[in-house]
Formats: structure tokens, C-alpha cells, sequence
């Protein structure tokens, strides 16, 4: 029995005549058919999550403004959740019928999905069938999701040539930054030729209508390409798996690879591109208090600047192996977060730099009285005066410390030498509880300016009104910051479909592969807004919810380096002389 244990070929491959020869016009038809589609799913899977306040106004509209969030919030949640059930449904049709026609299905689900989003009457007209049908539709979207990234990444591998498979699946790395970079220019085109209030009313409908035609084209390339040669090898020889879901994760031999790939690679990879892109954006916007357009400006200019990392090294890994890049990619992010963090913050908002520096403020509770304020999708209620007082400090992203207090007593928060009581929310409610939340977030407002905090209109908070505004200084700088937390996400995401793809054999691949990727991605990368927020509300401090994604990059390292073993040289058509 052969193991996955490679020999050695020195730090560096040997050149072989694959790596300097051009792209043939068909490996370059089969990486532009699934790189665009991919582009694609990404596109309208962003689409909810960016416009997800202006849906819950049109399906959920029966409800108050915060439950009507929350609804949205779940609807969009859901798309996560069950994008690992979308993994082991197509995964398992992908590995039994075959991968050209398992995408093509995904992608036409998908897109047929968002473009009914954008026709879609709200609930003022047909009632409560439209909040059914949004999450009945966003439940599609999440599923063909699950499947389209693995038939894409494996679809490409397959047909890479032995040596450069780094290379070309690390175009379809790219087609996740890409989709979110095309959404966001799709939005602001959109919102600034309309206005805000037409946007809000009809608008937000265009870029999930404009997606049809993106689906025309996908289908009509994906229509052309045939199906890739390892799965017909298969196909022809008979080895294909009769059942993949039991092959891949009911057997040990198997299962321990999917369980690695997780823990010592996806996860780290997830929480890096997480942080890079969503929790970067949620921390210039919900932490910084910088505008949505601005924010989102500067997010793009970043994902512009550093989308080649993911050519870059994705090719390095075809040379000195996956696991050097994406582990090294995880621990420098891991180390470099904080001064990063912190040098954005000193950038975007000086005054909130200076304040956090200066101000003390406290926080007297009861210690039962005070909750862990985890809510991924806004549906907790935390009542108790502990939590009021937390969470009114942790969006005014002001930097606290905690003081136990007598068990039984009202939480007070102390800012300078003003003292301001906190209430109890589950003891009161109606008019009582309005005037008791709107007096006391009066109070909390006016202390923490008076100690130094900016109101959300200070003027040196980063402002970008107009294209030439990106050459002033202070936005040059917050690009750079941001670009360099792009290429963590370009060095972690670039070679991890090319090290999937060769952790397992062709028969179970697109099921063994894709499980891991979105249970990943999915959750350990789609909760990380909700736990970094509840963990900055805990201490009072806004950077403590690094350690989130810091503390999964540093395991994923440590069983990566121990436990993964580096695939750079396997040769995926040869498996029968591969064993487990």
C-alpha cells in the first residue's frame, strides 16, 4: 500500500514543458466557462446579503422596522446554512452522472433563483406568500451554491495539466472576489443614477433582473465544453462510485481526509477570507462609523488591486506546494491583524483612535446579569440592564471595562464622572420601555461625546464623495491597509481548490471535496460578523474580535503542518496506484 507521501523534490519543482508553454484554446474555454459562471452564483449570492435592509422593507413590510430586519437576516442566513446540503446533493450527482452537467443544473438554479428575486411581488401585494417565496428562493440560491463551486473547481483541475493545477483553478479563486467586486459596482451604479428613495422603492430590483442575462451567456459557454477527461477515464474503466455520500464520509479512510481538509485548511482559509472582505467592511462601516458608500468604495478598490494574488499564488503552490502557501498565508494574517486593525482605525477615524486611547469608561454589573450577546441572525432578545448597557457601548464603539456589582443591582455605566443608570427591558414595555431606551441612549450619547467620542458625521471620519477623492491621502492609505488584507485572502484562497481536488480520488471528489469547503466557508466564515460582534460587546473592546479568526488560522496551521499531507505532485489520473 502506497501512501499520499510524496518524494521529495527540493523547495522548488523542476520546470517542465507544461509550465511554459501557453494555455491551449480549450483548457482556456473550460477556465473562462467556469470562471464566469462561478462569477455568476457569487454575484447573485452577494446581491441579498448587500440589499438585505431594502428587502425586508418589501417582504416583511407587515412587521416593525427592527423584526422586519430580523426576518431579512434569516432569510439570508439560510443561504449559508444550507450550503453544505447543497455540497452532498450535487456533489453526489456531480460523482454519479458527471460534472459539466451537475453545473450546468447549479448554475441555472441559481440564476433562475435571483433573477425571480427581481420579479418577485412584495407583500403588500400577494401578502404573506412573498416572504414564503423569498426564503424558498434564497434556500435555492444557498443550495446551488453548494454545488457549484466543487464541479467548478474540480472541473477545471481535471483538465489542468500535471503541474500547473494551482495555476488554473486559481481562476476560479478569483471568480468570489469578483462576483462580490461586480455586485457592489452593480449597487452603486445602480443607487446613483436612480437616487436613494427610487432605489428603495423599485431599483434594488435591477441587479438581480440584469443577472438573466449573465445566465444566458454562462449556459450558452457551459453548453460547448465537454466533460472532463478524468471522469470519463472513469466512466470508461467502470470505477465510478455507486453511492459517493457512504464512500466519502462513511469510510475512515476517506472521511479522515475530509475531516483534515476542514480543520487543516478550509477552516483557517475561511476565517482569513472572511475577515479580509465581510468583517473588514463591517468594521469600517458598523465599528468606524465610515458611510456605506465610502465603504464600500474603498472595499472595491482593494478587491481591484488584489485579485491577481490569487494568480500569483495559486502558481506558487505548483511550485513549492499548497500547504507552504496557504499556512503561511493563515499565519501572517494571524500575526498582522491587530497593527493592521488598529492602523485602519487611526486612518478612517483619528478621533476614535484618539478617544480609545484617552477615555476610560466602566461598566458596574452584576456578573449573572451580564449575557455573551452571540445573535448570527438577530433573532436573540438581550434584556437584562448588563446586556443594554454592552451593547449601546459596543455600537458606539466605545472602549469599556467591567466592574462586578452587588448580585441583584441595575447596571450603571460610568463615563468620566457621569453615572448613568441602565433598566431592565423584560420588566417594563410600551411607552415605559420607549422612554426608559430613548432617555437612556440620550444620556450614554451625550457622555461619550463630552469624553472625546465623534458623533457619526465628525469630520475627520474618511469621506469619499467623488472619483478623484481616492488620491487624497487618508483614503490612499486605507486602500493599502485594506489591499494587504486582501492578498491574506488571495494567499489562503489561490491554491485550497487545487489542494481539495487532490486529497481525493476522481470518484468521490466532487462529494468529498465540496462538504468540507462549505461547512467552512459557510459556518466557521459566515458566523464570523456575529461572534467577532458578541465578543468586542463582552469585553468592550473593538478589537477583540480578531482573536476569532486569529485563533482558527493559528489551529488550522498547527494540523495543517502536523496532519495535512502536501498533493502538489500527485498525479490525479493515476489513482489506482495511489492508495489511502
Amino acid at each position: 500500500m502506497v501512501s499520499y507521501a510524496i518524494k521529495p523534490p527540493g523547495l522548488f519543482r523542476p520546470r517542465t514543458e507544461a509550465d511554459v508553454r501557453p494555455m491551449t484554446g480549450e483548457e482556456k474555454k473550460v477556465i473562462l466557462a467556469s470562471s464566469l459562471g462561478t462569477i455568476f452564483e457569487w454575484y447573485d449570492f452577494y446581491l441579498y446579503g448587500a440589499l438585505a435592509v431594502m428587502i425586508g422593507a418589501q417582504f416583511f413590510s407587515a412587521f416593525p422596522e427592527a423584526t422586519r430586519n430580523i426576518f431579512a437576516l434569516l432569510a439570508f442566513a439560510a443561504g449559508f446554512l444550507v450550503r453544505p446540503f447543497g455540497a452532498l446533493v450535487f456533489g453526489r450527482l456531480g460523482d454519479l452522472v458527471g460534472r459539466k452537467y451537475t453545473f450546468l443544473i447549479t448554475i441555472m438554479v441559481m440564476g433562475l433563483s435571483t433573477f425571480f428575486v427581481g420579479l418577485l411581488p412584495n407583500y403588500e401585494s400577494i401578502g404573506w406568500i412573498a416572504p414564503v417565496a423569498l426564503l424558498a428562493l434564497r434556500m435555492a440560491q444557498g443550495l446551488a451554491l453548494g454545488g457549484e463551486y466543487g464541479g467548478a473547481a474540480v472541473y477545471v483541475a481535471e483538465h489542468a495539466p500535471h503541474g500547473r493545477r494551482g495555476f488554473y483553478t486559481s481562476w476560479i479563486q478569483t471568480t468570489a472576489t469578483l462576483g462580490l467586486l461586480l455586485s457592489l459596482v452593480v449597487i452603486l451604479s445602480v443607487r446613483v443614477y436612480l437616487g436613494d428613495a427610487e432605489f428603495a422603492k423599485w431599483g434594488w430590483r435591477i441587479p438581480f433582473l440584469v443577472s438573466f442575462g449573465l445566465l444566458l451567456v454562462s449556459v450558452y459557454i457551459r453548453l460547448q465544453m465537454n466533460e472532463s477527461p478524468a471522469f470519463k477515464k472513469m466512466k470508461e474503466e467502470g470505477t465510478h462510485s455507486k453511492a459517493p455520500i457512504a464512500e466519502a464520509f462513511g469510510q475512515w479512510k476517506n472521511a479522515k481526509f475530509a475531516v483534515l481538509a476542514l480543520l487543516g485548511l478550509v477552516a483557517g482559509q475561511a476565517v482569513v477570507w472572511y475577515t479580509g472582505q465581510f468583517y473588514a467592511l463591517f468594521f469600517l462601516q458598523s465599528i468606524l462609523k465610515v458611510d456605506l458608500f465610502t465603504a464600500n468604495v474603498l472595499i472595491a478598490w482593494s478587491l481591484i488591486l488584489g485579485t491577481g494574488g490569487f494568480i500569483l499564488f495559486g502558481s506558487l503552490s505548483d511550485r513549492i506546494g499548497r500547504k507552504p502557501v496557504i499556512l503561511a498565508g493563515c499565519l501572517v494574517a494571524a500575526v498582522t491583524y491587530f497593527p493592521l486593525f488598529q492602523w485602519m482605525t487611526a486612518t478612517a477615524n483619528p478621533a476614535l483612535h484618539r478617544a480609545l486611547n484617552s477615555s476610560i469608561v466602566t461598566v458596574s454589573a452584576d456578573p449573572a446579569d451580564c449575557s455573551f450577546q452571540f445573535n448570527p441572525v438577530g433573532t436573540a432578545k438581550f434584556t437584562n440592564s448588563c446586556d443594554i448597557v454592552k451593547a449601546a457601548l459596543a455600537r458606539s464603539s466605545v472602549r469599556y471595562v467591567t466592574e462586578a456589582a452587588p448580585a441583584g443591582s441595575i447596571a450603571k455605566v460610568k463615563v468620566g464622572t457621569t453615572e448613568i443608570p441602565s433598566y431592565d427591558a423584560a420588566k417594563i414595555s410600551g411607552p415605559e420601555l420607549a422612554k426608559a431606551t430613548a432617555d437612556f441612549n440620550k444620556a450614554i450619547g451625550a457622555a461619550i461625546t463630552a469624553a472625546g467620542y465623534p458623533a457619526a458625521n465628525n469630520a475627520e471620519i474618511v469621506k469619499v464623495s467623488g472619483f478623484f477623492d481616492i488620491f487624497r491621502g487618508q483614503v490612499l492609505t486605507l486602500i493599502v491597509i485594506l489591499t494587504i488584507l486582501v492578498l491574506f485572502v488571495t494567499a489562503v484562497y489561490g491554491p485550497i481548490a487545487a489542494a481539495l481536488v487532490e486529497l481525493f480520488p476522481t470518484r468521490i471528489r466532487y462529494t468529498a471535496m465540496s462538504l468540507p469547503y462549505h461547512i467552512g466557508n459557510g459556518w466557521f466564515g459566515g458566523l464570523l460578523p456575529a461572534t467577532s460582534f458578541a465578543m468586542v460587546a463582552q469585553t468592550g473592546d473593538i478589537y477583540y474580535g480578531l482573536w476569532y479568526p486569529i485563533g482558527i488560522a493559528v489551529v488550522t496551521v498547527v494540523i495543517g503542518t502536523l496532519f495535512v499531507p502536501e498533493t502538489k505532485d500527485k498525479d490525479i489520473f493515476a489513482e489506482d496506484s495511489v492508495s489511502r
